[in-house]
Protein backbone atom coordinates (compact mmCIF):
# COMPACT_ATOMS: atom_id res chain seq x y z
CA UNK A 1 0.00 0.00 0.00
CA UNK A 2 1.48 3.19 -0.68
CA UNK A 3 0.82 6.50 1.50
CA UNK A 4 0.43 9.74 0.82
CA UNK A 5 1.73 12.53 3.39
CA UNK A 6 0.68 16.29 3.50
CA UNK A 7 2.59 18.71 5.69
CA UNK A 8 1.12 18.98 9.44
CA UNK A 9 1.83 22.92 9.64
CA UNK A 10 2.32 24.40 12.88
CA UNK A 11 3.60 28.14 13.78
CA UNK A 12 6.21 27.28 16.22
CA UNK A 13 7.37 23.92 14.35
CA UNK A 14 10.05 24.59 11.78
CA UNK A 15 11.85 21.56 9.87
CA UNK A 16 14.90 22.41 7.64
CA UNK A 17 18.48 20.90 6.74
CA UNK A 18 20.98 20.78 9.42
CA UNK A 19 24.27 22.67 9.41
CA UNK A 20 27.68 22.00 11.18
CA UNK A 21 27.19 24.73 13.67
CA UNK A 22 23.66 23.03 14.33
CA UNK A 23 26.13 19.68 15.89
CA UNK A 24 26.67 20.83 19.57
CA UNK A 25 22.84 20.90 19.77
CA UNK A 26 22.52 17.33 17.82
CA UNK A 27 25.12 15.96 19.94
CA UNK A 28 23.37 16.98 23.42
CA UNK A 29 20.12 15.38 22.35
CA UNK A 30 22.28 12.08 20.89
CA UNK A 31 24.25 11.77 24.46
CA UNK A 32 20.71 12.12 26.67
CA UNK A 33 18.82 9.90 24.00
CA UNK A 34 20.37 6.67 23.62
CA UNK A 35 22.48 4.83 26.16
CA UNK A 36 24.66 4.17 22.85
CA UNK A 37 25.15 7.59 21.41
CA UNK A 38 26.62 8.62 18.06
CA UNK A 39 29.96 9.96 17.82
CA UNK A 40 30.72 13.40 16.48
CA UNK A 41 32.47 11.70 13.79
CA UNK A 42 29.69 9.64 12.63
CA UNK A 43 27.21 12.93 12.35
CA UNK A 44 29.60 14.86 10.58
CA UNK A 45 29.77 12.44 7.77
CA UNK A 46 25.91 12.72 7.43
CA UNK A 47 26.90 16.03 5.88
CA UNK A 48 26.94 14.27 2.25
CA UNK A 49 24.87 14.20 -0.48
CA UNK A 50 23.32 10.82 -0.45
CA UNK A 51 22.27 11.84 3.24
CA UNK A 52 19.26 13.84 4.55
CA UNK A 53 19.99 15.57 7.77
CA UNK A 54 17.08 17.23 9.12
CA UNK A 55 16.53 18.92 12.26
CA UNK A 56 12.74 19.89 14.08
CA UNK A 57 13.01 23.60 15.67
CA UNK A 58 9.97 24.58 17.98
CA UNK A 59 10.49 28.68 18.41
CA UNK A 60 13.75 28.44 17.41
CA UNK A 61 15.65 25.70 18.97
CA UNK A 62 16.59 22.72 17.79
CA UNK A 63 13.83 20.04 19.19
CA UNK A 64 14.75 16.71 17.54
CA UNK A 65 16.83 15.63 14.36
CA UNK A 66 16.28 12.49 11.39
CA UNK A 67 19.01 10.78 9.63
CA UNK A 68 18.51 9.31 6.50
CA UNK A 69 20.39 7.85 3.96
CA UNK A 70 19.20 7.69 0.27
CA UNK A 71 20.48 4.12 -1.54
CA UNK A 72 19.05 3.82 -4.87
CA UNK A 73 15.36 4.47 -4.67
CA UNK A 74 15.41 3.59 -1.19
CA UNK A 75 15.11 5.92 2.13
CA UNK A 76 17.13 4.42 4.94
CA UNK A 77 16.27 6.26 8.34
CA UNK A 78 19.37 5.69 10.80
CA UNK A 79 18.79 7.51 12.69
CA UNK A 80 15.58 9.77 14.67
CA UNK A 81 15.87 11.08 18.11
CA UNK A 82 13.63 13.96 19.81
CA UNK A 83 15.19 15.75 22.93
CA UNK A 84 13.45 14.32 26.52
CA UNK A 85 11.55 17.52 26.97
CA UNK A 86 9.62 17.29 23.88
CA UNK A 87 8.80 13.87 23.68
CA UNK A 88 5.12 12.46 23.40
CA UNK A 89 4.57 15.87 21.63
CA UNK A 90 3.70 14.87 18.36
CA UNK A 91 7.44 16.18 17.14
CA UNK A 92 8.86 12.56 16.03
CA UNK A 93 5.65 12.49 13.99
CA UNK A 94 5.83 15.56 12.65
CA UNK A 95 9.26 14.69 12.00
CA UNK A 96 8.68 11.48 10.59
CA UNK A 97 6.03 12.80 8.07
CA UNK A 98 8.76 15.32 7.16
CA UNK A 99 10.97 12.73 6.10
CA UNK A 100 8.57 10.24 4.36
CA UNK A 101 7.21 13.23 1.96
CA UNK A 102 10.62 14.44 1.27
CA UNK A 103 11.88 10.82 0.37
CA UNK A 104 8.71 10.84 -1.90
CA UNK A 105 9.50 13.95 -3.46
CA UNK A 106 13.08 12.88 -4.12
CA UNK A 107 12.05 9.45 -6.07
CA UNK A 108 12.25 7.30 -3.64
CA UNK A 109 10.08 4.23 -3.31
CA UNK A 110 10.28 3.63 0.22
CA UNK A 111 11.19 4.18 3.69
CA UNK A 112 12.91 1.56 5.00
CA UNK A 113 14.10 1.23 9.18
CA UNK A 114 15.71 -0.51 12.33
CA UNK A 115 14.20 -0.22 15.43
CA UNK A 116 14.69 -2.09 18.94
CA UNK A 117 12.63 -5.35 19.62
CA UNK A 118 12.00 -3.31 23.36
CA UNK A 119 11.05 0.03 22.01
CA UNK A 120 7.27 -0.55 21.82
CA UNK A 121 6.98 3.37 21.40
CA UNK A 122 8.78 4.08 18.36
CA UNK A 123 7.41 0.62 16.83
CA UNK A 124 4.04 2.05 17.58
CA UNK A 125 4.75 5.52 15.87
CA UNK A 126 5.78 4.11 13.03
CA UNK A 127 2.85 1.63 12.60
CA UNK A 128 0.32 4.01 13.10
CA UNK A 129 2.41 5.94 10.47
CA UNK A 130 1.77 2.68 8.04
CA UNK A 131 4.96 0.93 7.87
CA UNK A 132 4.95 -2.35 7.97
CA UNK A 133 7.12 -5.38 9.63
CA UNK A 134 9.52 -6.95 6.89
CA UNK A 135 12.07 -8.78 8.87
CA UNK A 136 14.23 -9.00 11.94
CA UNK A 137 18.00 -8.64 12.14
CA UNK A 138 19.44 -10.52 15.24
CA UNK A 139 21.89 -9.00 17.89
CA UNK A 140 21.93 -5.74 15.69
CA UNK A 141 21.91 -2.91 18.65
CA UNK A 142 24.14 -3.19 21.40
CA UNK A 143 22.52 -3.35 24.81
CA UNK A 144 23.82 -3.46 28.56
CA UNK A 145 23.35 -7.21 28.03
CA UNK A 146 25.23 -8.08 25.17
CA UNK A 147 22.92 -7.27 21.97
CA UNK A 148 19.13 -7.23 20.59
CA UNK A 149 17.69 -7.70 17.73
CA UNK A 150 15.96 -5.11 15.81
CA UNK A 151 12.36 -5.03 13.79
CA UNK A 152 13.24 -4.32 10.23
CA UNK A 153 9.97 -1.78 9.02
CA UNK A 154 9.10 -0.55 5.37
CA UNK A 155 6.96 2.46 4.21
CA UNK A 156 5.99 2.14 0.14
CA UNK A 157 5.83 6.54 -0.72
CA UNK A 158 4.11 7.12 -3.68
CA UNK A 159 7.01 9.03 -5.27
CA UNK A 160 4.71 12.10 -6.47
CA UNK A 161 5.85 14.54 -3.25
CA UNK A 162 1.68 15.20 -3.07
Amino acid sequence: MSVSYRAVESLDREVRLLRDQDLPDVLEIERTGYSFPWTESVFRDCFRPDYRFWGVFVVGELAGYAVVAYMADDAHLLNICISGRNRRSGLARHLLRHLVREAATDGMVQVLLEVRVSNQAAAELYLTEGFADIGRRPGYYPSSSGREDARVLSLKVSGTGD
